[in-house]
This record gives structure tokens, C-alpha cells and sequence, in this order.
């Protein structure tokens, strides 16, 4: 059978979810391809959405116009904002899910968006065919049923599943995440098509019974008082008047590492079974208690999966060691004596590309229509792998559609900052993304989200004009506000009388906007001396706070943004041979000839690029 469709997209996890529904609510005829439709936007790891730098990426897929922002704060079981005590850059969201109702949730929007069809079927092969500058063209997806699906654009979505393995101690299979069966046949095709791939690996920990569980052992972990909302669309009395699910703070002992460290050899790990590369910043417990022998003990969390099922996860603690073991292990901990396993822990490689090979837009440089999002490019992390979908779908939908394709720059969003690091300077292993890795923090809060993104969604057509109007009516509210706080004064006995019940010194006279920079000061601290003040919703409220408290410092990175876009806005010809330019170092040759960078900026960041060689670049382009 032959098929024609505009937009194949593989794989319907949390990457695959969003490219479908950008590419088909953009006007695209679209087919999502899955494994299994009872494992859409699955959660086969920590159930949970948000974290550090995480919950912005959350907070920009909503101001573009995607949709695990929404889906997430209707099933929220709790939400914390992580790094309170530290500045409002960091400042982070993250709930904990209920991981049934999120898959339900996702399928049923996917069932009824116009444009789209899902349908439960392996693709085992990418046909294509030569095209321009010696690349090749995508032109169908094949599933394992014979089918031949002609397209314009494929979009691979294949998160963990990609010829993927499974490992518990000294024993092996092949599988995909949570029982499911791997997409084994695929990377044959996709290697063959010129795709250079790698192996990668990730893990998660046992599931356990509550009913198993003595909490009167365990620290509880409650929600915050009031929950602001990811979405636009969601309803924020609505959203708080959930009752928050508690989770449980437990911690790793002498024992545990005892019986870790005895039996180290018996881990897929440390055997030498397992040949790709683990993620950093989540490692498994085996992998903590050798990387960090010096510690007496590990958090962990004990989080609930859902209002519908006893089964919980205990965060942190990862493993591949064999289920003997594990058992062993988990009952040194306080309150789990008892404990009772559902699911055993396991570790999981998988194939992945290079993502140096794509554009910005995460199309292929050497096949064309042939776009990657999510685990497929090297990433770890539900969010990471929603805003790559997200942006992946936008651009297939505008390169058909013979439009503008969305670039985001480091300062437009962390969104822009993670396609920005891995087709630049690419990863050798799981990338998660981290506050950290952005220049830009400060302009990148999760508050402002929508003054930076929401125009882009707006653009490309995600954003209705409803919604946008709303959008313009709330800037004008922050602008306004701050505009307010600048220009009303306050001083005499109620200004002294303040200040002294702060134990701050005397003042003749402030403005509302000085006496907020102060740190020990909030919006809501100054309300006796704001008599006058308009009613807000909570997210006007924290923007006008954190810009007016780091004014100074916004003022010095947009500066800096400003600056740097000359080099962004220098083309870079993609057919030059930087072989060819003289005064270029041979490493900086290589590099640049490898990932092909359309910018001098992005050149700029490429490892192994020197200041020295960005001036050859320069003074070539000016003699071009």
C-alpha cells in the first residue's frame, strides 16, 4: 500500500507529541507513527515535568504555542519552585505528575486535532533520494507492514527506542522503555541515508509499593502554597484549588553503599556490558558511590506515580545492578524494611545521531526534509526533548509551507541556548540542560517567557490572535506598573516608620521602584506604603518585580546582546571550503568544515574556534 501524506512523524513521545501537533495545527497533513498508541507521552522515568532550567523550557513551549505546559497543570499531583533562596533567574517549577492521566491527556488532544492521524505502526526504513549539492531528499517512511508512506518531511522522534537494549545485572534483551518493544529495524535505513550515529545510555530506578512503605520514617515533602500555572489557558484559582499529593525525602547509608560496593561487578555498569555513554548529572546509584566515595550518604525521593495507583519511584536511585541485589539495597533505607517492588530497575542503551549534523531548524544538513528532535539528538529529559519536537514541527510545516523557518538565539530562550549547544558544539553524552549553560540568565526567566517567545508563536501561527491580544494587554500592564513604581515617592513618618519596622536606615524620600530593589524587600512587603496599587494576576506581579530589582543587571546583558548580533547577523556561504582560507589553524579547519556554520557568531562558539581564527574569518568575508 501507498500513502501520501506532507509530514511523517516517528515516534510519539513527548518530542513526537509536540512536532505533530506544530506541523498539523499549522495546516499540514500529518502522521504521527508509533510503537504503541498506549505509550503516547509516556513517563517510563521520574514522572515528573519541570526543574531547574527545565521548568523554562516548560514555561517557552506554552509562549510558542506547544502543549506540554498545558496538559501538565492538569494533572499536577504537587508543584514546588525550586531555588527560592537564590535569585529570580534560577527561580524553577517543577510538579510532580500523574503520569496515566498525561498519557490519556496527550492522546485524546492528538485524537482530535484536525490534520493529524496517529496510528500504531513500526517504521523500519527512510527512503530517499538524491538530491542538490550531492545531499539526499527524504521521500517516504516504511513500516514494518510493508506500507510505503510518501512525504515531503520526516520528523525522527525515537527517544530511548532506537535499537534499544535492556540491562539488569549480567542479563540482556532487547526492548524499549517500560516493557515495550524496541524500534529495531530503523537505524540500518537511517545510517545508510548518511546519518552518523552513536550509542547512548540512560536507567531508572525500582518502583515500589506504598502500602510497603513506613513514612513515619521518611521526611515529608510538601507542595508550595500557591501553584502559578506553565499555560496560558489554564485557570489559576482552578489550578490551586487541587489538594497536593505530599512526596517523601529519604537518604542512602553505610549499609546501602556496603552492599553497592560488594556487589559493583555485578552491575551492567561495571562489567563492561554496557558500551554507550550515561548521562552526567543523572548517574546511577552504583555510579555515585564510586564517583563520590567521600559522601556517607545520597538523597533520594520517594514520588508518588498518580491519584489511581500505588506505585511510587525513588528518584536517585537508578541501577543496573541485578534484581537480588536491588532488593537487598533498597532495604537498608529508612521505612523500607518492608519495601515491595513492582518494577525492577534497569539501564537502557540506545542509537542517537550526531547533532552537529543538523541545522538550527534540526533539519539534516545531508538529507533534506529529514528533521530530529528529542533523544534522537543527543539530549536527556522530557522538556528538552518537547522543545526540540516543538520547534522540529514548526520548521517542517514552514519549509513545505515556503516560509520563514524559527531560529531561536541564546538570548531569545533556553530553547534557543539547547539547539544552540548541540548543533554547535554537540554532545558526547545525554545533554540536559542547566540555568548554567546560558550567557543570558537573567533576560531568560521563567516569568517573561511569553514577552520573549509569545511574538514567534504568533509568527509562525501558533498563537492565535486572540490569545495574542491578551498577550499585549498583559505587557502593557508590566510596563505600566513599573512605569507607576518609578514615579510615585513616599516619605515622611510612614517612610521612617517602614524602614524602622525592617531595620533598615532612614531615608528623606524613595520611590516605590528603590524601596523595591532593596534584597530584603518583595512587591508584597511594600504594600502598606502602596495604597493606590492595581490588581494583579500573580505572573504580572513577579515580572515587574524582577525587573525592576535587576534593572541594572538586564540593562548590561541586553548591552551585551546587542553587541554580539553583528557576528550574528554575518552569513557564513554554506558551500565555502574553509580549507581554502589562509591564516585559518588546521583544527579550526576541520571544525568549521564539519558542523558548517551559518553565522560568524555561531562559528564564534564552535570548539576548537579561536578568537584568532573569527578575526581570518572577518577579514576574509571583507575582502569577499
Amino acid at each position: 500500500m501507498k500513502h501520501k501524506i506532507q509530514v511523517a512523524v516517528v515516534g510519539a513521545g513527548h518530542a513526537g507529541v509536540e512536532a505533530a501537533l506544530a506541523a498539523a495545527r499549522l495546516g499540514l497533513d500529518t502522521v504521527l507513527f508509533t510503537l504503541s498508541l498506549d505509550a503516547v507521552a509516556n513517563m517510563p522515568c521520574n514522572p515528573s515535568i519541570g526543574g531547574t532550567a527545565k521548568g523554562h523550557l516548560v514555561y517557552e513551549i506554552d509562549a510558542l504555542g506547544g502543549e506540554m505546559g498545558r496538559a501538565a497543570d492538569k494533572v499536577t499531583l504537587q508543584s514546588r519552585t525550586l531555588n527560592l533562596g537564590k535569585g529570580a533567574a534560577v527561580h524553577s517549577k517543577r510538579i510532580q505528575a500523574d503520569r496515566r492521566r498525561y498519557q490519556e491527556i496527550m492522546k485524546h488532544t492528538l485524537e482530535t486535532t484536525p490534520n493529524l492521524h496517529p496510528l500504531q505502526a513500526e517504521i523500519v526504513g527512510i527512503n530517499t533520494e538524491p538530491a542538490e549539492d550531492g545531499k539526499r531528499r527524504v521521500t517516504a517512511v516504511v513500516t514494518s507492514l510493508g506500507e510505503v508512506w510518501e512525504c515531503d518531511a520526516a520528523i525522527i522522534c525515537t527517544g530511548t527506542y532506537l535499537d534499544s537494549r535492556i540491562f539488569v545485572g549480567d542479563k540482556n534483551y532487547a526492548g524499549g522503555p517500560d516493557g515495550m518493544l524496541p524500534a529495531a529495524s530503523l537505524t540500518s535505513s537511517l545510517a545508510a541515508a548518511g546519518l552518523s550515529l552513536r550509542r547512548f545510555k540512560t536507567g531508572t530506578p525500582q518502583r515500589i509499593l506504598r502500602s510497603s512503605v513506613d513514612f513515619s520514617e521518611l521526611e515529608e515533602q510538601a507542595g508550595e502554597e500557591h501553584i502559578t500555572p506553565y499555560s496560558y489557558y489554564t485557570d489559576e484559582w482552578q489550578l490551586n484549588e487541587i489538594k497536593q499529593i505530599p512526596c517523601h525525602i529519604v537518604y542512602t547509608n553505610e549499609e546501602t553503599h556496603r552492599i553497592i560496593k560488594e556487589n559493583i561487578t555485578r552491575s551492567a555498569l561495571y562489567s563492561g556490558m554496557i558500551h554507550g555513554v550515561g548521562p552526567r548529572y543523572c548517574p546511577s546509584i552504583e555510579d555515585k558511590i564510586v564517583r563520590f566515595a567521600d559522601k556517607e550518604r545520597h538523597q533520594l525521593f520517594l514520588e508518588p506515580l498518580g491519584e489511581n495507583t500505588e506505585e511510587m519511584y525513588l528518584q536517585g536511585f537508578s541501577t543496573s545492578l541485578p534484581p537480588d541485589v536491588q532488593d537487598a539495597m533498597l532495604r537498608t533505607l529508612p521505612g523500607m524494611k518492608n519495601a515491595v517492588i513492582t518494577r525492577y530497575a534497569y539501564a537502557i542503551e540506545y542509537d542517537c545521531v550526531d547533532p552537529t549534523e543538523l541545522y538550527p531548524t534540526l533539519e539534516h544538513k545531508k538529507v533534506e526534509g529529514l528533521f530530529g528532535a528529542g533523544q534522537f539528538n543527543g539530549t536527556s529529559g522530557y522538556e528538552e526533548a518537547a522543545a526540540q519536537g516543538l520547534v522540529a514541527g514548526i520548521n517542517a510545516a514552514m519549509k513545505l509551507k515556503g516560509e520563514d523557518p524559527l531560529i531561536l538565539r541564546r538570548s531569545d530562550g533556553y530553547i534557543g541556548t539547547l539547539i544552540d549547544d548541540l548543533v554547535t558544539k554537540g554532545t558526547n553524552e545525554p545533554y540536559r540542560m542547566m540555568t548554567s549553560r546560558s550567557e543570558y540568565r537573567l533576560l531568560l526567566r521563567q516569568d517573561n517567557a511569553d514577552a520573549r517567545l509569545t511574538p514567534f508563536g504568533h509568527r509562525v501561527g501558533l498563537i492565535d490572535d486572540e490569545r495574542y491580544a491578551a498577550f499585549e494587554k498583559k505587557q502593557k500592564q508590566i510596563a505600566d506598573e513599573i512605569d507607576r513604581l518609578e514615579h510615585t515617592f513616599v516619605g515622611g513618618d510612614k517612610l521612617q516608620n517602614f524602614l524602622a519596622g525592617h531595620d533598615m536606615p532612614p531615608a528623606n524620600g524613595l520611590s516605590l521602584a528603590d524601596l523595591l530593589r532593596r534584597p530584603q524587600l518583595d512587591y508584597d512587603d511594600i504594600a502598606p506604603l502602596d495604597t493606590s496599587r492595581p490588581s494583579f494576576a500573580s505572573s504580572v506581579k513577579s515580572t515587574v518585580e524582577a525587573s525592576v530589582k535587576y534593572a541594572g543587571y538586564i540593562d548590561r546583558q541586553f548591552a551585551e546582546v546587542r553587541r554580539r548580533e553583528r557576528l550574528e547577523k554575518m552569513q557564513l556561504p554554506e558551500s565555502v571550503d574553509y580549507n581554502e582560507i589562509k591564516g585559518l589553524r588546521l583544527e579550526a579547519r576541520q571544525k568549521l568544515n564539519a558542523v558548517r556554520p551559518m553565522t560568524v557568531g555561531q562559528a564564534s562558539r564552535i570548539s576548537g574556534v579561536s578568537p584568532a581564527d573569527i578575526s581570518v574569518l572577518l577579514i576574509w568575508m571583507g575582502l569577499k
